[in-house]
């Protein structure tokens, strides 16, 4: 069995929101240091996304531009544009310039364009960009992280305060564990562990634990399994942190869920509202849990007629890594002839 494909892109841009800061001081020192973190930074996403609608063809790529304020100087707010990139690609340091040079023409303020290069090819560290013609030349060069770097430094990131080190840890092991379920497993456990031995408050342990969980994502039996293990590692920390949160708003989406069932299945027979009960709890758990209920659910669910298995389509929704899992349940029920 393989583990679910990882999501790189977008737990990278929510963590950079969450802890720009301590990304900087891990990924970027220098930088870090050369900013006045007593006044707030700002992002720019929807000025960025704007700015960037005509580029590369109309497709809108840049990650993050952020407004920072340095030490130096009574009005030195700058810009910082970060791009995240988790493969290779030819064309990635003519992109840095391109949205560097668009967003310098937009602000006339100093942008430094930082790239994240979470590949997993050590040598590719595209750091440049030129361009010449007779006695008309253009240099420009930008930073870069290499994630690569780090797989001998385990060790350094596992025993840094950083939170930030979380998502490199979470990173890598989600690069390593591709065709291991077992691995990926072992290592999504210990990460969570790690979060308690740090002495991580309650608001960080699930801030972090989201990015993990989101990194490595994991097949119904095996997510079950580390939920389990996860329920048993709190109850020794007497820290319910994160069962505690599962387990009110999934108590909440199936309260809601049944609730909104008998209402429509008053009218009809005991089976039915059932039935429609379990159905309606389904929809709820999946919106919790995934964010959206997919198109075309509801009407699959409607065709699933027994209560039986509308229950363990539920026990699905509630226990699964993925969206994918879910859809699996149902085809499953429509295979198994408990459609109508």
């Amino acid at each position: 069995m393989h583990t679910p494909t990882s999501d790189f892109d977008n737990p990278w841009k929510e963590a950079l929101e969450v802890y720009l800061r301590d990304f900087l001081a891990l990924c970027f020192p220098a930088i870090h240091a050369d900013i006045d973190w007593s006044v707030p930074h700002r992002f720019l996403n929807a000025e960025l996304q704007q700015l960037m609608r005509e580029a590369e063809g109309g497709m809108v790529r840049a990650d993050k531009l952020v407004q920072v304020t340095r030490r130096e100087g009574t009005d030195a707010w700058v810009l910082l544009h970060i791009e995240v990139q988790s493969q290779e690609e030819a064309r990635f340091a003519r992109r840095m310039y391109v949205y560097n040079a668009r967003v310098f023409d937009r602000y006339e303020r100093d942008v430094a364009s930082l790239g994240v290069l979470a590949d997993e090819r050590a040598s590719w560290r595209p750091r440049e960009y030129r361009r010449e013609l007779w006695d008309c030349s253009l240099t420009f060069r930008y930073p870069i992280f290499k994630l690569a770097d780090w797989r001998g430094r385990r060790a350094e990131l596992a025993a840094s305060d950083n939170p930030f080190a979380t998502v490199l840890l979470a990173h890598l092991a989600a690069q390593e564990t591709r065709q291991d379920v077992a691995g990926r497993q072992g290592a999504k456990l210990a990460l969570v562990r790690r979060l308690y031995e740090r002495g991580y408050d309650r608001e960080r342990v699930l801030s972090l634990f989201r990015f993990i969980d989101w990194l490595l994502a994991l097949p119904g039996a095996a997510e079950q399994a580390v939920r389990v293990a996860i329920a048993q590692l709190e109850e020794e920390c007497r820290m319910p942190y994160i069962t505690s949160i599962e387990r009110l708003a999934v108590e909440e989406a199936r309260q809601e869920g049944r609730q909104e069932g008998r209402q429509e299945g008053r009218q009809e027979g005991r089976q039915e509202g059932r039935a429609e009960e379990a159905r309606r709890a389904v929809l709820c758990v999946v919106e919790r849990r995934f964010g959206a209920v997919p198109s075309g659910m509801e009407d699959q669910l409607r065709a699933v007629t027994e209560v039986p298995w509308l229950e363990a389509i539920l026990d699905v929704a509630i226990t699964a890594a993925s969206i994918e899992a879910v859809w699996t349940a149902l085809e499953g029920g429509a295979a198994t002839g408990q459609g109508g």
